[in-house]
């Protein structure tokens, strides 16, 4: 099985390691956020940050372990 990368969002903010491993694994997307926290103010920046986060929740599988399947026509 393979070892699947945690989403930006699923890192737990209040954590200093936590923060810094997921600007490790998503440099881009925390430099993104760095720059919009310095654009919004802080009530624009958190209810875009909790937009992205329901948005990246909504593209995971319902299904972790999906069973190979065959498409009938």
């Amino acid at each position: 099985m393979k070892n699947l990368v945690k989403s930006f969002y699923d890192f737990n903010r209040d954590s200093p390691q936590e923060r810094q491993e997921r600007n490790q694994l998503h440099p881009e997307l925390a430099k993104f956020h760095i720059a919009l926290r310095e654009e919004m103010s802080e009530e624009e920046y958190q209810e875009f940050y909790r937009a992205e986060k329901e948005a990246a929740r909504n593209l995971m599988i319902s299904n972790p372990n999906p069973r190979p399947q065959w498409i009938r026509i």
